[in-house]
């Protein structure tokens, strides 16, 4: 049955664990109702905990980002936020990362965005708003050859958040990008903080009030935007 309550409804994708996690956490108690999905049943497991619709599935695969997108609009009638998230895709040497493993960086990172966009859109022209956000990483300004699929991916997603800003930005739809840097949801070498100007990790905490600010009307007139959120570690004027 679908909700007549017009509070708030957000999607999340890799919104189980980590960062994902935190960022449903944080909406939930700023009073948003939310569809999470994740590879594992970690997504299930929260939901339940935030009285959330929850299912498993992957970023990558279009049919199940339809799903997320069917059962959230008919619990509860709206969509007023998307945080596109996911994992690393494979990595590898450069010139050895084969074909498949490109393909699968592309449909997890770039085509799950634009999947998205295509399902949600129309829920946001329909209700006169929407707002996106889409979890990068500072080495999409800074490419790292450790993780070579994942930096040249999400530099595209960043491209594809300022196409998709400039096309609605007058239908009041705004779509940011946040690129975290070394952040507490994953276990770093020991050191890592020596190479950050503000000597620690980030926090979860900080990505996911930092979602937050940017899905709320704090900050309307904000779009097209790839926010670092790393400490200080890329540095450009």
């Amino acid at each position: 049955m679908t909700e007549t309550s017009q509070s708030p409804v957000a999607i999340i994708t890799g919104g189980g664990r980590g960062m994902g996690a935190g960022i449903a956490r944080e909406l939930h108690a700023r009073g948003y109702r939310l569809g999470l999905m994740s590879p594992s049943g970690s997504a299930i497991e929260l939901a339940a905990e935030l009285g959330a619709i929850g299912i498993k599935g992957s970023a990558g695969e279009a049919k199940d980002l339809e799903t997320l997108v069917a059962r959230t609009a008919e619990a509860y009638g709206r969509i007023d936020a998307v945080v596109n998230h996911t994992g690393h895709p494979p990595k590898g040497d450069l010139i050895d990362i084969t074909d498949e493993k490109w393909a699968l960086g592309n449909d997890l990172m770039v085509l799950s965005v634009v999947r998205m966009a295509r399902l949600v859109t129309p829920y946001m022209l329909k209700q006169g708003k929407g707002a996106w956000v889409n979890i990068t990483t500072f080495a999409a300004f800074e490419p790292s050859l450790v993780f070579p699929v994942s930096c040249a991916y999400r530099a595209a997603v960043g491209a594809y958040t300022k196409l998709y800003a400039d096309r609605y930005a007058a239908d009041n739809i705004r779509m940011n990008a946040v690129l975290p840097g070394f952040i507490d949801s994953l276990d770093h070498k020991p050191g890592t903080e020596s190479g950050i100007p503000m000597k620690r990790l980030g926090t979860m905490n900080e990505i996911a009030k930092t979602t937050a600010f940017l899905l709320s009307d704090d900050a309307g007139y904000i779009t097209g935007q790839n926010i670092r959120v790393d400490g200080g570690i890329t540095k450009h004027v």
